[in-house]
């Protein structure tokens, strides 16, 4: 019996980078001599086992064949007769084909010189900076084409092979994308959302035909103009990547994120007799992206911040022309007092908006901290004094709430 640590972590310990979790391969054992060395069943649909000690998954080596179209579409084989190399053939990139041996595994890469195995020419491709597939098996699953977009946005200064992008957009055309489970393209969006360059993303699904099939109202924004005296950018899809590797740049968390890519959807259906002006995206786009997280199941939450962003941008990006009464419904439309933490998180997807676009890229965002401060004052109102006074009055309802909001809106006052 041979064992193996297999796949990201032999790359990303070769590229220098933390390894956090090791996926392991078991050669010419059984179910059950593993079971008989204390190694727990834990695999469903092919055998993976506990590591007695480490609790870390240890996979028998295996082969798998398309049978059917979809993610469970496919025959597996484990048993003690398929050799590493066999295993290694159904993985996804050269880069990802790489194993060591469990005796130094867990040494500095530097010791591991004569020892990784790389049938499929995985250091080459390392040092050359490429993502490329194993075999034309790649085309057997498609949710490979989004990994290899997720790849290009992680690692950004790496190129897809010729040949692979080719066979991409083979299996675009052949209706390979059309078969992908939401979920597993959610979770793949989201994990390349996350990236270091998001943008990359995108490019490589848009170059090989998916993002059409995938996210056709993101894929018709490029080549949509707009105003050059407020996007010097022009390009609305050029925009959009802008906006998506700022949020990169600035950390922002993943509902954040979401919010940035969904908050123009509307500009790809503006009339072209009002081009380069968008009136009225904001709603369009607002509708858009429900139709899009509804489609793909994202999140509830990156869900309604979206919404939130998409309908009220252009007014936030606008808020320094605001005096009180104004800033407060717009505090109020964005339900800024009930939901404070969710506030802070749309003036971030908009100063995402306002710095992704060129030349604007450290440009100050001042809005954000106004707004903030607006949002402060009305927080320190107290209102129960206010609607025990208003109620003995005899004012009710909507009448109590107009008295809270004159109440904000003079804080507010003071605050500016």
């Amino acid at each position: 019996m041979g064992v193996f640590v297999v796949g990201g972590a032999v790359r990303d310990a070769l590229m220098g980078l933390p390894v956090s979790d090791r996926d392991w391969v078991v050669v010419g054992c059984t179910p059950e001599a593993m079971g008989a060395q204390g190694y727990m069943p834990v695999g469903k649909d092919f055998p993976v086992f506990l590591h007695p000690q480490t609790r870390e998954e240890y996979a028998l080596a295996r082969t798998e064949r398309k049978t059917a179209r979809g993610y469970k579409g496919f025959a597996v084989q484990a048993d003690p007769s398929v050799t590493l190399e066999e295993d290694l053939a159904r993985r996804d990139l050269t880069v990802n084909a790489m194993a060591v041996p469990e005796a130094i595994a867990l040494a500095a890469p530097s010791a591991w010189t004569d020892q990784i195995v790389d049938p499929y020419g995985g250091q080459r491709d390392l040092h050359g900076k490429v993502l490329r597939h194993v075999t034309e098996a790649f085309a057997e699953d498609p949710v490979r084409i989004l990994r290899v977009a997720r790849f290009a946005a992680r690692f950004g200064n790496f190129t897809v092979a010729d040949d692979t992008m080719a066979l991409m957009r083979q299996m675009v055309k052949d209706g390979e994308a059309d078969h992908l489970v939401p979920e597993r393209v959610w979770q793949e969006l989201a994990r390349g959302l996350m990236s270091a360059k998001p943008s990359r993303l995108f490019e490589v699904l848009r170059e090989c035909g998916a993002l059409k099939v995938l996210l056709p109202e993101l894929d018709r924004l490029w080549g949509v103009p707009q105003r050059p005296e407020y996007h010097p950018e022009i390009d609305t899809g050029v925009h959009m990547m802008l906006v998506m590797d700022m949020a990169a740049q600035l950390n922002m968390p993943l509902h954040v994120r979401v919010a940035c890519l969904m908050h123009d959807l509307g500009k790809g259906s503006t009339p072209a007799d009002v081009l380069p002006r968008h009136i009225g995206h904001e709603g369009r786009s607002v509708k858009l992206l429900r139709q899009v997280c509804d489609r793909l199941r994202v999140p509830t939450e990156g869900k309604e911040l979206a919404e939130v962003v998409a309908r009220e941008h252009g007014n936030i990006h606008r808020s320094a022309e605001l005096g009180p009464e104004a800033l407060m419904r717009l505090l109020e439309r964005c339900d800024a007092v009930r939901q404070p933490e969710r506030f802070a998180q749309v003036l971030q997807a908009c100063e995402c908006d306002a710095r992704g676009r060129q030349g604007f890229e450290e440009a100050a965002y001042p809005q954000a901290l106004r707004l903030l401060k607006a949002q402060q004052a009305a927080l320190s109102v107290e209102t129960a004094p206010i609607a025990q006074a208003a109620a003995a009055q005899g004012l009710k309802g909507p009448q109590i709430g107009e008295q809270i909001f004159k109440a904000r809106v003079k804080a507010v006052a003071v605050s500016l």
